[in-house]
Formats: structure tokens, C-alpha cells, sequence
């Protein structure tokens, strides 16, 4: 039964570039509370962005660590630009670039909170509880049918699929805590979420004792 999660949902604005904060980790921070938003023929879809990753400067666990390659080109580009990899063969993840252009670094989106075209979720996610509609990286592209052509993508246009802010509403309190699903440096607390959201992905164990410091990561 579609039902809607945030009973009234705010007038999203589009992100202008220049809101965007340069440095990954902070990027990362900023866009919680914010929204993704993908427009189409049948409808909207928006969720409120609650959990991000940071990829940043050095970090061996980032796609462009090993400098730019022909697949991780859009990690490359200035801050705001979709990065979207095919992962395990078997799930896209959205992530979007930081930095400033010629600099790969990113961070990743890792599950919303349906607000707006939570039937059409439903149409691609069938049988499955509103909370997990798009609580994952894996299970937010396919909510939302952000493919690999979405690679690239400049998602402060407004226009197709693009990042908001909700007119009015406040910054949310923040929480950090260790990455999840890496082989390395799992232990940075580059992993930030919205602590009272239950669309936050992963075990709820693993957020036990959060940190908001991220001094020495």
C-alpha cells in the first residue's frame, strides 16, 4: 500500500553550485537534510537524503585514488556532477564529485527517506516496506532508475536529476560514525547520518556511540 513518509513535504529548491561546500568531508555533512529529486515523464520522484559516505583526498578506498581512468572520469569533474558505478555487477551507486575540477574525490549517497513519487518506487521495488524503498546505496538508484547514463550528470540544473534543498527548513543535527562494506579504513568516521532517521542503512549496531568529530580522519 503506497503511503506518503513525510506528511508535508516542503517546495524544493534547486542547490546552486556555489552552495556547494568544496572539501568532501564537509560536502558530505551538508548534504544531509538536503534532496534528490528525479523528474519524469510519469512523475516525480524526491527522497530526503539521510546517510552519506565520504570519499576524499587520499583515501585508498576511493574510486580515484589511483589517479583518472577511463570509467572514474566524472570524479574528476567540479564538485556537483553524478558519478554512477556499476558495483559487485550487480548495483549502481550514485555518488557526486567534490573538490574542484581536475581533483577526484566524491562522496556517495547511501539511502533517502521517500517524500514525493513513493507509487512509482513501489513499481520498481515491488513488496517491499516503505522504510527500505530507497534505504541503501544499491536499493536508492533502483527506487529512483538512475542507471549508468546518469554518469556524469550535472545535478545542479534543476532539471531532470538534481539535488534541493527543502524551502525553510532547518540544518539537521549530524552524526558520524565508521564506514561499512570496504576492506580498508573502515575505521574513518567519514560515514554521516541523520542519528533520529530510521531509513539510515546498515545494522543499527553499527551506530551505536556515534562521533560527530572528524578531526584526524
Amino acid at each position: 500500500m503506497t503511503q506518503r513518509i513525510t506528511p508535508h513535504p516542503p517546495r524544493i529548491v534547486p542547490l546552486r553550485r556555489d552552495e556547494l561546500p568544496v572539501d568532501t568531508i564537509e560536502l558530505a555533512r551538508f548534504m544531509l537534510g538536503k534532496y534528490l529529486v528525479h523528474d519524469m515523464p510519469e512523475g516525480r520522484i524526491s527522497g530526503r537524503i539521510v546517510e552519506m559516505e565520504a570519499y576524499p583526498l587520499g583515501d585508498s578506498t576511493s574510486h580515484a585514488f589511483q589517479g583518472r581512468r577511463p570509467y572514474n572520469g566524472s570524479m574528476f569533474l567540479e564538485r556537483g556532477h553524478a558519478y554512477v558505478r556499476l558495483t559487485y555487477g550487480t548495483a549502481y551507486m550514485l555518488n557526486m564529485s567534490s573538490e574542484t575540477a581536475g581533483i577526484g574525490a566524491g562522496v556517495l549517497l547511501r539511502a533517502v527517506e521517500p517524500v514525493d513519487g513513493i507509487a512509482l518506487m513501489e513499481a520498481r521495488r515491488p513488496r517491499v516496506p516503505p522504510r527500505d524503498l530507497a534505504r541503501g546505496p544499491g536499493r536508492l538508484t533502483m527506487a529512483f532508475g538512475i542507471g549508468q547514463s546518469f554518469d556524469g550528470r550535472d545535478l545542479c540544473t534543476g532539471h531532470d536529476l538534481w539535488i534541493g534543498k527543502g524551502e525553510g527548513e532547518a540544518d539537521p543535527i549530524v552524526a558520524a560514525t565508521k564506514r561499512i562494506g570496504l576492506s580498508r579504513e573502515m575505521h574513518r568516521p567519514l560515514r554521516f547520518y541523520l542519528p533520529a532517521s530510521v531509513y539510515v542503512s546498515g545494522p543499527r549496531r553499527l551506530l551505536l556511540a556515534p562521533s560527530s568529530d572528524v578531526s584526524g580522519v
